[in-house]
Parts: structure tokens; sequence; C-alpha cells
């Protein structure tokens, strides 16, 4: 399934795509029944595990047999929201794959490279993104964002894709100048609106090898990034294996898993071009729809 949410009269409300256009869970289930079982929140839907997998999956059969096209909204009309809206933790893992390291100036790393950011960061498919006045080199990174599905403490590598709901598109917006004012990366990274998530959370069944996938970012029509997941240094699995390790990741909780070559900071410094007010960024990963955000500088 390609979940999403968006906002309507009641609130930020739950959304499953379908060759129909976007079904409204809430209304739908207000309209049929099912309440106690079919999940109508990503919170709960994330919660609910399999079982909740299962209630939703097969309500979205129901009413795409129903012929109620009234329940089907225009995707083109949504305004949508972050299709993780409530993720506990916001984890990043950083030089994930070994161009991006090279053009970095960095040494591949022995360890994921771990740090995080805040719901603070969160945005939606078709948001502004502010491009913060104390900042004149803010940055792009087309990354896969994991999102998980179940508690997962220690576990082994070789099960860790089985504690994983689905996967989306982010963009880890990163303010160069900021983040690289000290040691710690943080500043430069979780300005307000800096994780565009979405559009779609598409659950793990349909995205099938998450370390096989084809990845872009375009800024204005133009690729800069053009690589694909089984570059990554450390893979899907491995990062859940080893984050796992030392905390506990819950249900919603979501793993950035780093960028590819292609972003500003590698270009030689007499062709960096930093992001600028009305420009326009899509990331695009294989199966997972395209995520696109338009630039605002702060005035």
């Amino acid at each position: 399934m390609k979940l999403l949410t968006f906002y309507a009269e009641r609130g930020l409300a739950l959304g499953v795509k379908t060759d129909r256009g976007v079904l409204d869970v809430t209304a739908s289930v207000e309209r049929h029944g099912g309440a106690e079982a079919v999940p109508q929140t990503i919170r709960r839907f994330l919660e609910g595990g399999e079982e909740a997998f299962q209630a939703l999956a097969a309500h979205v059969r129901r009413m795409e047999s129903s012929g109620e096209p009234q329940l089907f909204l225009d995707e083109s009309s949504l305004r949508f929201g972050p299709c993780v809206p409530e993720p506990g933790k916001i984890i990043c893992v950083g030089l994930n794959y070994r161009k991006h390291a090279e053009e970095s100036n960095m040494a591949v790393p022995e360890y994921p490279v771990l740090f995080n950011k805040f719901s603070n960061t969160l945005a939606a498919h078709n948001d502004e993104i502010t491009l913060p006045a104390e900042s004149q080199q803010v940055d792009y990174e087309a990354e896969l964002a994991i999102v998980i599905g179940r508690r997962a403490k220690r576990v082994k590598r070789e099960e860790a894709l089985s504690y994983v709901a689905g996967y989306c598109n982010a963009n880890d917006l990163s303010a160069r100048d900021l983040q690289m004012r000290t040691s710690q990366w943080l500043l430069g990274k979780s300005c307000d609106g800096f994780s565009p998530l979405g559009p779609y959370l598409v659950t793990s069944d349909e995205v099938g090898n998450p370390n096989d996938l084809e990845i872009t970012s375009i800024v204005n029509g133009e690729v800069r990034q053009h690589s694909n997941t089984s570059d990554m240094i450390f893979p899907c699995d491995e990062i859940v294996h080893y984050i796992s390790r030392y905390m506990t990741l819950e249900p919603g909780d979501v793993i950035l898993t780093g960028t590819p070559e292609g972003v500003i900071l590698g270009y030689p410094k007499e062709r960096q071009v930093w992001l600028k007010d009305g420009d326009e960024v899509t990331i695009e990963i294989e199966k997972l729809g395209r995520l696109t955000n338009r630039m605002k500088q702060e005035a």
C-alpha cells in the first residue's frame, strides 16, 4: 500500500493511494463501519502491526469494489502532510555512500555515522521550505528513509528488515555553513522544515529489496544526483541491526540512510551555487514516487 496524510476539516487525515484516487480512510469507515479494526491514523497503523496492516488492506479492497467514487479524492487537490507526522526519533546516517564520502573529502567510515533531527524539521510534499537568513549555503540530499513498524532491540541483521513497516523519500536539507561551524553537525541539519518526507509511506511488501533502488535528486529540472541504494556502505538491514544494539527502535521511528554523490558541497568551489529563493527540489526513489519542495528565502 501507499499511505499518505492530508489536511481535512477534521485535521490531518489518513489516505491510501489507489487506482481510483486517494481513499479517505476515516470518511469511508464512517460510511461503512470498521472503526474498531481499521487504523485511521499513521500512528495507529504503525503501532498495530500485522493486524492493522491486514485490516486496512481489506478495507481498501472493499472500498475499491464498493462503486462509490465519492469515497476517493483527487490527489492533485490535496494538501499533503508529512507521510510520518509523529516520529518518536529521527535518526540519520552520514557519509553512507562511498562516492559521497570521497566528494566531501572525508574518510570512509568504519561504523555508521549517526546524528539526529527533531520534529521541527518535518515538512511535506509541496511544502515551501524556508531558507534561514543566517545561512547562505543550504544544500539538498536525496535519501531513502526507513520507517520502523515493530519494536526492535538487538535484532539480528538477517531479521532486521522484518521490523520495517515501509519506506519513503526524504530530503536531508543541510545548511553547510552552520553544519561545519563545529564538530557537531546538528545545527546545520535541524533548521525548521529541513526533513521533508513523502509523498507516500510505501509498505515493505511493495518495495521489496530496499538495497537496490534507483535514487535521484532534481533541482529546477536538472538531475543533480543519480545513484542506487546498492552503493550504500552500510545497507538498510545492517543499519537497523546496528542502531538497535544501542537504542530501542519503536514503531514510527524514521531512519534517513544517507545520500549519494552530487550534492552542492561536493562541487568545486567555483561551481557551488547554493539553494536560493524559488528553487524547486525533487527527490525521486524507485517505487516511492516524487517528493517536491520549493525554497523560500526568509525575510
